[in-house]
């Protein structure tokens, strides 16, 4: 236990581990790998069946099929799905703005540059879930389109909600399968009789889908390795006590094995929030999943200080980080380590879950403290150039022919001196 644990107060501790809390699924998958790479959709259909229940004939969604599903869209549904996919791509037109290429003259004749080039295929994972999740395919979806991408393949489970078909064609995707868990994985990444091969898969999922894109990363990329959802807040004594345990339900109800938690410096919110939360929980329709999530990995702990207070937040790297303290701003720029942040009482965590724009497929389990979320970013490859003029191969081939030598590579030092011999004797 560190020295930093020993200053905390817990209230209440997790009773579990969400990190190794799971059944062993590597063999699972890999089998399930094996045979849809072998397979094809033959594979697909079969455990299709054995894990949804069902195996539709036609794995793809047909063009039919796509407007159907949004001519069933209730009005109000679709103008809140097209106000999501509006907020999402204006935000990702603002950050693809900016990436730029680059061209530089780092030494006299040696120019240097990178293109930013859209990723030609890839592919969107998209959860069913226990609810009709509408924000998935927008925030994975959208984000590609903005980018460039040329393909954009989107597979959810056979038996998703109709209205989740509406949300992948209205956010653009250009191919739609009706196959979910580790076999839309396998097949996006190895391709099948009608699956596209993919170049890259996004998208969070069960530990099954997880699994499987650790297993594919290499010759196909991913976009992260996602755990359960988290959501933690950070709040001195101004903290509203209903607020906070609103907001930790409202996420605690995502999974069973959801992350939620309070870091504070005040005692008395502790204990405040830790009754609310039972309070709500008593009349939270979802309180079968949200209750489970609370009593099995909830936390309260109290700092002694702020600087504990950030020092555990920044251990943590919560995936979702809510600031309710007295100057939320200024506290926020003292952060470092999240997935996204959620600064002072009016930032609610479900609001960029949904529509406000910034995208919720975030790192979870610590990934905070080396990567971001999912961005436009995440759709394009950023691939370097160069070319050197007569005066620049003078500048590099000296030191590039000594350096090869002195490491005992002869070829490497043939190929540096080349041109710069045939250039002294013409």
């Amino acid at each position: 236990m560190s020295a930093l644990h020993d200053r905390l107060t817990f209230v209440k501790a997790p009773a579990r581990d969400a990190q190794g809390d799971t059944a062993p699924v590597a063999e699972t998958v890999a089998a399930i790998l094996r045979e849809v790479k072998a397979r094809g959709d033959a594979a697909v259909r079969d455990f299709s069946a054995r894990f949804d229940g069902a195996a539709p004939a036609a794995l793809e969604v047909s063009p039919e099929e796509r407007r159907a599903a949004v001519a069933a869209l209730d009005p109000q549904t679709r103008a809140d799905i097209e106000f999501a996919i509006t907020n999402v791509r204006r935000f990702a037109e603002a950050q693809k703005a900016t990436i730029g290429a680059l061209e530089v003259e780092g030494l006299p004749g040696v120019h240097m540059g990178h293109r930013v080039i859209p990723i030609a295929r890839v592919g969107c994972y998209v959860p069913g879930g226990r609810f009709p999740l509408l924000s998935a395919p927008v925030m994975t979806i959208v984000p590609a389109v903005v980018a460039g991408v040329r393909e954009i393949v989107a597979c959810l489970p056979p038996t998703a909600h109709t209205a989740m078909i509406a949300g992948c064609h209205l956010s653009g995707a250009h191919r739609i399968f009706r196959i979910g868990g580790a076999q839309a994985i396998a097949a996006m990444a190895f391709g099948t009789e009608s699956v596209p091969r993919v170049h890259k898969i996004v998208g969070p999922g069960n530990a099954f889908v997880n699994e499987a894109k650790r297993q594919v990363f290499g010759p196909v990329g991913i976009d992260q390795l996602a755990g359960p959802s988290e959501i933690f807040t950070l709040a001195d004594e101004t903290g509203d006590a209903v607020m906070i345990a609103t907001d930790l339900l409202a996420q605690a109800e995502h999974d069973l094995r959801t992350r939620v938690g309070l870091i504070t410096t005040s005692a008395k919110l502790a204990r405040e929030v830790l009754a609310e939360v039972d309070a709500q929980l008593a009349t939270l329709s979802t309180a079968n999943i949200a209750a489970a999530a609370w009593r099995d990995y909830g936390l309260i702990a109290v700092a002694r200080d702020e600087a504990d207070m950030i020092a555990y937040s920044e251990e943590i790297a919560a995936e979702h980080l809510q600031i309710h303290t007295r100057d939320a701003m200024a506290f926020a720029r003292r952060l470092d380590n999240y997935g996204s942040l959620f600064i002072g009482t009016n930032a609610s965590v479900v609001y960029s879950d949904k529509c406000s724009g910034t995208n919720h497929t975030l790192p979870t389990m610590g990934a905070g403290q080396y990567t971001g979320g999912l961005w436009v970013g995440s759709y394009v490859k950023i691939a370097t150039h160069q070319w050197l003029t007569e005066e620049g191969v003078r500048q590099v081939a000296p030191p590039a022919a000594r350096q090869a030598a002195s490491e005992g590579m002869e070829g490497h030092r043939r190929a540096a001196q080349l041109r710069l011999d045939r250039m002294q004797t013409r």
